[in-house]
């Protein structure tokens, strides 16, 4: 019970008490004695005070109570933000390392597979073997005519050795000394008789320069024959 309460309580109890020993009977007379001055009653403002500062002591507990819950959340909720931040930038930094890891193993593997196709193509290039002719006239006329096909010049092989029989009789170092061209002072030379401007003026690239190199001087006199009568199968004389 509150302290006021009790007080209360206690002073009414003696202001009953008073009342009945001042009534006392006496002869069979009731006799009514003057009645007594009421009690002072004191009412102390200290319980109410004692109870204000308990509740407000409890309040401000409570207050604190609740502050330090809030802030309890609201610590675990930003350790929860920076250990998920974390997380994410360690999963970045790990994406973007296997990001880098991958990219360099590609580019090895391309590097790798650029190597392994050199090395094929040179296992595997034919190489191109340069063709043997004979040192005779079958052999130059031959290897005249495999100049003659590359160069797109026209001819045959039969076209090629009748004019070299009537023209030098397949002498390489043949000269015509009699010849109109000779008394010009320019002779004719070589297995198909070609003056020197003409033999200048249809070398074929990649011969000789030499008049009397017998697949030089065949090849230029095709050449010849060629832009004059449309090939040398075509001549059938001195030309």
């Amino acid at each position: 019970m509150p302290k006021n309460k009790i007080a209360l309580a206690g002073a009414a109890a003696l202001g009953a008490a008073a009342l009945a020993f001042s009534t006392v009977p006496s002869g069979g007379e009731t006799t009514t004695a003057e009645a007594a001055a009421p009690a002072n009653v004191a009412y102390s403002s200290e319980p109410v005070k004692d109870v204000k500062a308990s509740v407000t002591d409890q309040l401000a507990g409570a207050s604190l109570k609740v502050e330090a819950i809030a802030a309890k959340k609201e610590a675990a909720a930003e350790a929860a933000a920076k250990k998920k931040a974390a997380a994410a930038a360690a999963a970045a930094k790990k994406a973007a390392a296997q990001a880098a890891a991958a990219k360099e193993a590609e580019l090895r593997r391309e590097a790798k597979a650029a190597a392994n196709r050199s090395v094929e193509r040179i296992a595997f290039q034919p190489v191109a073997v340069k063709k043997s002719y004979g040192n005779n006239l079958d052999g130059w006329i031959r290897e005249a005519l495999s100049i003659m096909k590359a160069k797109g010049i026209p001819g045959s092989y039969h076209g090629l050795h009748k004019n070299i029989m009537r023209e030098s009789s397949g002498n390489p170092n043949a000269i015509n000394n009699w010849d109109i061209n000779a008394r010009n002072g320019i002779p004719s030379k070589g297995l198909l008789q070609v003056i020197p401007p003409t033999f200048k003026a249809y070398h074929v690239p990649g011969t000789s320069w030499n008049i009397y190199d017998p697949v030089a001087n065949i090849t230029a006199a095709a050449n010849y024959a060629a832009d004059r009568y449309g090939s040398i199968d075509n001549v059938n004389s001195a030309y």
